[in-house]
């Protein structure tokens, strides 16, 4: 796990520089950079969604990110170019707090692996 203060740090940059990119300064939190996650692993940034299909990207999302801890792993992308996973293993029994700070870790590593931020 990164130290505390390396991920405070690089959550901080990672958010000023979506919310500068994304919502005109505007903090972003942690479901809508999921989100973004999500339309990026779609690769369809222009396409309208529906409802569902908003949840189903934060789902594709959370997948993505966290494959590289061994929770999901890619299997196909779907006619539809939905990509679909599978569950590896089952996610820990984990406090809001806790499942915050997890999902902040896997998406700061997501974003350092992309370089968009160091």
């Amino acid at each position: 796990m990164v130290g505390d203060k390396q991920l405070k740090t690089r959550w901080e940059t990672l958010t000023q520089k979506l919310s500068q990119q994304f919502a005109d300064g505007d903090d972003l939190d942690l479901d809508a950079i999921i989100f973004l996650v999500g339309i990026q692993e779609k690769s369809d940034v222009h396409a309208r969604y529906k409802k569902d299909d908003k949840i189903n990207l934060m789902h594709i999302a959370i997948c993505r990110v966290l494959e590289p801890y061994g929770y999901y792993e890619f299997e196909y992308v779907d006619d539809e170019g939905w990509p679909h996973y599978k569950v590896l293993k089952n996610l820990p029994t984990l406090k809001a707090g806790e499942q915050s700070v997890l999902m902040k870790e896997a998406i700061v590593h997501y974003f350092l692996e992309k370089a968009y931020i160091d």
